[in-house]
């Protein structure tokens, strides 16, 4: 059995540039569905989060309309629930690489406020590049990549990486409201930026590490995890 290290925004809001609070969190579907997918193949998971305080969901990812379905939605919720690990969060400053096989960031808007410079996620992010270790990061979240940064240098930087696209945050709106958006500090950090179509699963490997662009990506990565520690 593998011991796998999900690290989740603690953010409940995301700061746009007028200085107005966008309520957000985790994405559900980020969550459930590489949850379902390591603990279903009898895998442990451990949450982290920054000052470990318990997670805020984005309540807009249950929507029916966001989530696919009022059935899928439910199912989400369902799992969200029953994931006794998000209520006893461990902090992120006391997570050791070495006591986990692989490491997963879901994303959400909510590492847009906190994840992108915590320094303590910056050195696990730094650590399990180097490990070898299989290091996944979804939709969002890659923006803590941003924090790995060292007088300006990145041990990221010419790593192929997708996330979340600026034609998926001119889709929802927020591009235009944002003080800066994901791909763009991306590939202002060096990355070989890539993507596929907006919306559909697209995963990209790249030695170990694993990223996805999407809510729809996270299932696929999930896999991916699987088949790298099997």
């Amino acid at each position: 059995m593998a011991r796998l290290l999900f690290v989740v925004t603690g953010a409940s809001y995301w700061t746009l540039k007028d200085g107005t609070r966008h309520p957000t969190g985790y994405w559900a579907e980020e969550f459930t569905a590489p949850y379902s997918a390591i603990t279903g193949a009898g895998h442990e998971i451990v949450v982290a989060t920054p000052n470990g305080v318990v997670p805020h969901l984005d309540v807009m990812s249950l929507r029916p309309s966001m989530a696919g379905s009022e059935q899928i939605a439910r199912e989400q919720e369902e799992v969200l629930r029953s994931a006794e690990e998000l209520r006893h969060p461990i902090e992120l400053a006391c997570a050791r690489l070495e006591d986990y096989d692989a490491v997963y960031y879901p994303g959400g808007h909510g590492p847009m406020e906190d994840l992108w410079e915590d320094a303590d996620s910056g050195r696990l992010l730094t650590a399990a590049l180097a490990s070898g270790k299989p290091l996944a990061i979804v939709c969002h979240a890659p923006v803590a990549i941003m924090a790995t940064r060292r007088k300006g240098v990145s041990p990221f930087a010419g790593y192929r990486v997708t996330a979340y696209t600026n034609d998926e945050e001119d889709a929802v709106g927020l591009r235009e409201k944002a003080r800066w958006t994901v791909e763009d500090e991306l590939v202002k950090l060096g990355v070989d930026f890539t993507r596929g179509e907006i919306w559909k699963p697209y995963t990209v490997v790249d030695r170990n590490l694993y990223t996805g662009q999407n809510p729809a990506s996270a299932a696929p990565l999930a896999d991916r995890i699987l088949a790298a520690l099997n």
